[in-house]
């Protein structure tokens, strides 16, 4: 459909409007979807009343709620990683130059006067100053961006439903769970996962029983990576195999619900549990850890898909009911986003209880340090789970989409090439939730991956051949935009030996 939209496009020079694509071969509005790795993927609401209909409040909330993904429950752990204090700053810094790239994707199209560019979007461009590459180069990172956010999900939904289970097992049961694992014992326990096992997350269910035999037979057929992983490929799989997910588009609300329900449970566990902060610049001690880590590089890989919204954002931006706020209302979609990860990571970081707990005890995702009976923690895994299982399948049409479409111009060329990509993509969840079942690695590889073409490469470089094309070019300019180049670059480099 693509395809046959750019073609009647180039029929004639781009200013003549004769043979703009008639709406019989333009998508309903029903198979148009805005997507952001790791956060929401929602059906766009037709432009038929008009161009540019929504007003600056609800372009900065669709930017928000696009850009609010499960990377905020990995920003805790990234804080740790990097120190409360050099956190902080790191996650102001990258607000800072992932908005700057994210302004130059949006004027990227009013660097070329002579064109009509009303109806790009970013991969046009790209393709109009890198050719084919550009072209192909922006599918290859946007497939990464997809399929990494669709094995983060596998992962975590694999993760909520385990404790769903879990939570509903030892209640009917009367069981404590708390009781074999390293923990606080007021009444909002917290725990420690990763005690005892090295450093990483223990896969099992952490509780022995020594005569109870549908204990144990529940342990065994209930475990986080060895079985659960597979009991979602008899749900998922088939609504995967569906050739339009226009019904799982309505469920889209369910990703502002969770994240104002998470910032909710941060805030009431904030209360309750106190801060526990002591400052030690350079050397950790045996509950806290120093303000300035070298780890740091890892909290810039999960920010930059965290803040990741540069292959989409022109695509919001269009239906702005005023263009002229399209920047006003970028910075302040970026600055609301900013202080909603601030808010999260520094209140999950000061609250958590130590002592008697380390700091080093903070989990990949935050929500594995309150125990399956807690019930608050029950719900927000229970919205989470709902959520990924109506978001997951959307992710996998655009996956075919982009793939499928790309080589054989037909996003559904029969049932047998999509359960193959899907049998592919299903696989790598669940090989990844047996083997890797880390988000903030996951998180961090494919964000830094994927942020190397559309946050760092491509802006700068864009900018940069349209100025020299003008001659406008200037040595700070070419320095700074070079710089921001070598900045991609190293995180993702760096990403592998950390």
């Amino acid at each position: 459909m693509n395809k046959r939209i750019h073609y009647y496009s180039r029929l004639t020079t781009p200013a003549d409007k004769a043979l703009i694509a008639p709406d019989h071969v333009v998508p309903g509005p029903e198979e148009c979807y805005v997507y952001s790795p790791l956060g929401s993927a929602y059906k766009l609401q037709s432009y038929t009343e008009g161009y540019g209909k929504n007003t600056s409040l609800v372009t900065i909330f669709m930017i928000w709620n696009t850009m609010m993904g499960t990377s905020i429950l990995s920003i805790p752990w990234g804080i740790k990683q990097a120190g409360f204090t050099t956190g902080m700053c790191v996650i102001i810094l990258m607000g800072l130059l992932t908005l700057y790239c994210c302004y130059r994707v949006v004027k990227s199209r009013t660097m070329m006067s002579s064109l009509d560019t009303t109806t790009w979007e970013y991969p046009d461009v790209c393709r109009h100053y890198f050719g084919s590459f550009g072209q192909w180069s922006s599918l290859l990172f946007s497939l990464v961006s997809l399929i990494g956010a669709m094995i983060v999900y596998w992962v975590l939904m694999s993760n909520f439903l385990f404790n769903t289970g879990k939570f509903i097992f030892n209640f009917i049961h009367h069981i404590n769970d708390t009781d074999t694992i390293l923990s606080t014992n007021n009444s909002n326990p917290v725990i420690c996962p990763s005690a005892g096992s090295g450093g990483h997350p223990d896969n099992s269910s952490m509780i022995f029983y020594a005569n109870d035999t549908g204990a144990q037979q529940f342990e065994k057929w209930w475990d986080k990576s060895r079985t659960v992983p597979f009991y979602l490929v008899g749900l998922l799989l088939p609504l995967l195999n569906f050739k339009s997910p226009s019904f799982f588009s309505k469920f889209n609300i369910l990703g502002t619900v969770s994240v104002l329900y998470l910032i909710f449970l941060v805030t009431f566990k904030a209360v309750r549990l106190g801060f526990h902060l002591e400052f030690h610049w350079f050397i950790p001690t045996e509950f806290f850890v120093p303000e300035i880590r070298f780890q740091f590089p890892q909290l810039t890989g999960v920010l930059t898909l965290a803040f990741f919204i540069h292959n989409c954002i022109i695509t919001l931006l269009k239906n702005n009911k005023k263009q002229e706020n399209n920047v006003r209302d970028l910075c302040i979609a970026y600055m609301l986003v900013t202080l909603t990860y601030l808010y999260i990571g520094v209140l999950v970081f000061a609250s958590f209880p130590s002592p008697p707990l380390s700091k080093d005890c903070i989990e990949q995702n935050f929500l594995d340090n309150f125990p399956s009976s807690d019930t608050l923690s029950f719900i927000a895994r229970i919205f989470l789970l709902f959520q990924m299982m109506t978001v997951y399948p959307l992710l996998g049409y655009l996956a075919r989409v982009q793939l499928l479409g790309h080589i054989f111009g037909d996003i559904y060329p029969s049932i047998f090439h999509v359960l193959i990509l899907n049998l592919i993509i299903v696989g790598a969840g669940v090989i990844m939730a047996c083997f890797y079942p880390n988000i903030g690695g996951i998180i961090r590889y494919s964000g830094a991956a994927c942020g190397l073409a559309f946050v760092f490469i491509y802006p700068s470089l864009i900018y940069i051949i349209s100025l020299h094309q003008e001659e406008r070019l200037t040595w700070p300019k070419l320095v700074f935009h070079v710089f921001i180049i070598i900045l991609g670059v190293a995180n993702l480099i760096v990403q592998f030996f950390m």
